[in-house]
């Protein structure tokens, strides 16, 4: 026995969310922290109960994409007993759309990231990058996520996300209103949130469009704690 934790790498979906560069940045931290990992590039692992039953944590960066009855119901016992699903932006909020019950699991889902002026838009990424500010919680202060790190801001796309309340959110963020919104006052979005599903966790970090966003100081600092305190 190597006594080591295992570890599951699941990505893949829309490329623009650099799906493989990105979870890249996370696997030598989970190896440094004891993990045995394995990359899949498609959800049907999710299936094979007897390996998820000894999976401690699922790294899951899948953007929308399908997911099969079977392999949802294999990731949502796993959660159920224990394994820990963790992720960021689109990755885990903006997956398997047309599973109502992935979005139940998760309790958090991606609906739009309002940009700039259409006259200002060239067609490119960048139009839906805007700076925010992503607004830490004072339940934030202590927890093992967040502790330590204040309001930051970003330059990136904002996630406007529809949400229950049997979410815990440690961080908001804000979208502003221009005049050619349709909108007309300020939405407040949960940015960063943890969830407890029987007796696994899930984390959120919904900051992470790109690698120079995951690459900021804040956000990784978050996202690697959220991987740890998410696995079994």
């Amino acid at each position: 026995m190597t006594g080591k934790k295992t570890a599951l790498v699941v990505r893949g979906g829309w490329d623009g969310h650099q799906p493989v560069e990105a979870t890249e940045l996370f696997i030598p931290f989970l190896e440094e922290n004891g993990y045995d990992l394995r990359v899949e590039e498609s959800p049907k692992i999710y299936a094979d109960a007897d390996y998820m039953a000894g999976v401690d944590l699922v790294v899951q960066c899948m953007t929308m994409s399908a997911i099969e009855r079977d392999e949802f119901e294999g990731l949502r016992t796993a959660v159920e007993n224990g394994t820990g699903l963790a992720g960021w932006h689109g990755g885990i909020a903006d997956s398997y759309r047309n599973t109502s019950d992935y979005l139940h699991l998760i309790g958090g889902q991606f609906a739009c990231h309002p940009g700039k002026h259409s006259d200002e838009c060239s067609g490119e990424q960048a139009d839906n990058y805007v700076p925010y500010t992503v607004n830490m919680l004072p339940e934030a202060a202590d927890h093992p996520i967040t502790r330590g790190i204040s309001d930051f801001d970003l330059v990136t796309e904002q996630y406007w996300v529809l949400s229950d309340d049997y979410i815990d959110v440690l961080a908001t963020t804000t979208q502003k209103v221009h005049d050619w919104d349709p909108w007309h006052r300020e939405v407040t979005s949960p940015a960063i949130w943890t969830r407890q599903w029987g007796e696994g966790r899930i984390f959120v970090c919904t900051p992470g469009h790109r690698v120079e966003i995951l690459q900021d100081s804040n956000v990784r600092t978050i996202i690697e704690r959220g991987l740890l305190w998410a696995s079994r």
